[in-house]
């Protein structure tokens, strides 16, 4: 009776173990490859699947996880596991040294996303995956940045970025695995390059300033000059309306003398009168110490005066009389 009972107890701890053994609770967004006597058999997907206790097991992997010390300080961890995570996977490289083509040596941070599209190439495609791409990225990289000058590789990040992102997509597909983005964090020339490129930046700087400065100041000569030609411009149609202006009333003076003198004598004779007085009462003006000669000719423009007199005479008499 005792030895019926302690084989139904491990009749019953056998079953137990083979239940507990032959179910396997997968969480979403993660896989298990299954291998049957060493061979593979399925992938199990998320859920409560059933296995074989002792003939069915799992084929562990080996994965990377970025860990942050308290110092801000990234440590990279590898563990073997036996579940592979099909979410977006950030990979977070080292810094490494590339040589650029005019051979300048500078430090590149990389992070690399990707998802796994394939569990079963992930794990008989690839002996390391984590180890395979962070190398793949590294010659790649090195390829790449190599072919640029150590400017191109400054303001070209996004140029680099879509050439990794195509080569490192392309070689890992045969690895069940999708190459979402690449980006670089930080790309650090030598601390010598880098002074000379402050220096540089500044020179740029103030050249550019001294530039804007002349353009300035060559503006505004142009503004004053073109200001100074408006106001000649304008002072010279002043003038000249002026001496218009002078010029139309003394041809209506003249008009108006010739009108009221033509019928009593010559109008001619007396505006050569009228100009000859005029002129010596210029040459006079301010001259009471000097001699002064006429010439002979006024003698005969003196003796019309009284002819002049005469005509006025006249011509004020027939205008008060109308």
């Amino acid at each position: 009776m005792e030895a019926f009972l302690i084989i139904i107890i491990f009749v019953a701890l056998m079953v137990i173990a083979i239940v507990t053994k032959g179910l396997m609770i997968v969480q979403q967004a993660e896989v298990v490859v299954i291998e049957r006597m060493g061979k593979f058999h399925s992938v199990l997907q998320s859920g409560v699947n059933i296995i074989w206790p002792f003939i069915d097991r799992p084929r562990p992997v080996v994965w990377r996880y970025v860990r942050v010390e308290p110092d801000g300080e990234k440590v990279i961890i590898e563990k073997t596991v036996n579940r592979i995570d099909l979410r977006e996977t950030v990979y977070d490289f080292p810094s490494q040294s590339v040589i650029t083509r005019d051979n300048v040596t500078i430090d590149i941070d990389a992070l690399l996303y990707f998802q796994v599209t394939d569990p079963k190439k992930v794990v008989y495609e690839i002996a390391n995956l984590p180890n395979a791409i962070e190398k793949l990225t590294q010659t790649t990289l090195r390829n790449v940045v190599g072919e640029l000058d150590l400017d191109d590789t400054l303001t070209s990040r996004d140029v680099i970025n879509s050439k990794l992102k195509i080569i490192l997509d392309e070689a890992t597909d045969k690895w069940g695995v999708k190459i979402n983005r690449v980006e670089l964090q930080d790309i650090t020339p030598p601390e010598d390059v880098r002074t000379a490129m402050e220096k540089q930046m500044r020179a740029e700087r103030d050249k550019r300033a001294a530039i804007l400065q002349a353009e300035g100041e060559r503006q505004a000569q142009i503004t004053r000059a073109e200001g100074i030609k408006k106001s000649q411009i304008l002072q010279a149609e002043g003038e000249a309306q002026a001496r218009i202006n002078v010029a139309e009333a003394e041809a209506e003076a003249i008009r108006v003398v010739i009108e009221s003198v033509k019928e009593k004598g010559d109008p001619v004779n007396y505006l050569v009168a009228v100009r000859y007085l005029d002129t010596l009462k210029n040459m006079v003006d301010g001259q009471n110490e000097k001699t002064i000669f006429l010439p002979y000719e006024a003698t005969g423009i003196l003796s019309s005066l009284g002819g002049i007199k005469e005509m006025l005479t006249s011509v004020g008499k027939r205008n008060s009389g109308t």
